[in-house]
């Protein structure tokens, strides 16, 4: 039997869709930013306060990397740290875009955030986002210190997209030597370039969030070629061996075309012997984390990550 959408979602999209089908694809990618941010400015959400959001940059792997180190409301010393790699396709996104997010989980967390501003395509096609965040979690590990953090006590994270990167970066610190990963949070992964799976076909049409057609867009614009859907740092599913990952939480939404790979990716790290969590959110659909200030469910996996990282900060 088919799941309901939650009736706060069903109010959502009916908001959202009052002009025609919200989409996230555009014509152009500079077309589907501005929709993008145009979105995120009809939301006079006011922004959790935090001790402090610094803006700074570091060196990437070509040239300056933009980040944003958010210190929680309720400070220790030293903390854990979470690297947050944003949503948006690989095209969209930018410190800005997850700015509420990351401070809802620094303060949720009581750790530090770094988020990491990382190249989009297509004007720099894969590898350069994993690289971009691989760089950055390696600076972290690098300065925990001086962010009054734990180098020990390192965690990635990221939704879509960022859940993405943040699986390509457990895959990179591991089989380059790089940190020692404590953790890693993934709000519905896209893992397989494939898009075959059974919720791809069910949400192959406009109309909640995210569409079979929009993910079609966001890859061909991401990949620079057919040979990159082999590569496991692109399409994490094509790892031969997730053994020796670091523990994971993974956020799935009932009505979300991600939400069949993200599953397989949890139960196949569990599989190869990562502890993993796996928690599907019925009627609601891709996105709804950031969504939490008119989401109830929204809220509650903010909640149900931050006791994650807590915990794992913990050990």
């Amino acid at each position: 039997m088919a799941v309901a959408l939650d009736p706060q979602m069903k109010l959502f999209l009916e908001a959202a869709n009052a002009d025609g089908p919200m989409f996230l694809r555009s014509e152009t990618p500079e077309q589907a930013r501005a929709k993008m941010m145009a979105l995120l400015e009809a939301r006079p959400t006011t922004p959790p306060e935090v001790y402090s959001a610094l803006d700074r940059t570091i060196e990437g792997p070509h040239g300056s990397l933009p980040i944003r180190i958010y210190t929680p409301a309720e400070a220790r010393t030293p903390m854990g740290i979470l690297m947050y790699f944003h949503g948006g396709g690989w095209v969209l996104g930018n410190l800005e875009t997850h700015d509420i997010v990351c401070r809802n989980l620094a303060n949720g967390a009581g750790c530090v955030v770094v988020s990491v501003d990382y190249r989009l395509a297509p004007e720099h096609k894969f590898p350069a986002a994993p690289e971009d965040c691989y760089a950055a979690t390696k600076w972290a590990a690098a300065n925990a210190a001086a962010l009054d953090g734990d180098p020990r006590l390192l965690a990635v994270g990221g939704d879509s997209a960022g859940g993405n990167l943040a699986a390509a970066v457990t895959l990179m610190a591991r089989d380059r030597g790089g940190p020692k990963l404590c953790f890693q949070l993934l709000f519905y992964p896209a893992i397989s370039s494939a898009n075959d799976t059974a919720s791809q076909r069910e949400f192959a049409a406009d109309g909640f969030v995210l569409s079979r057609a929009d993910m079609e867009w966001f890859w061909n614009h991401y990949l620079d070629g057919p040979a990159d859907a082999k590569n496991p740092l692109a399409c994490p599913i094509m790892a031969p061996n997730l053994a020796g990952l670091p523990p994971a939480l993974v956020l799935t939404a009932s009505h979300d075309p991600l939400r069949d790979e993200g599953e397989a990716y949890a139960l196949a790290m569990r599989k190869a012997g990562v502890p993993v969590a796996l928690k599907r959110y019925d009627g609601v659909t891709h996105g709804f984390i950031s969504f939490a200030d008119l989401l109830d469910q929204g809220r509650q996996g903010l909640d149900q990550a931050a006791a994650a990282l807590r915990a794992a900060f913990a050990r």
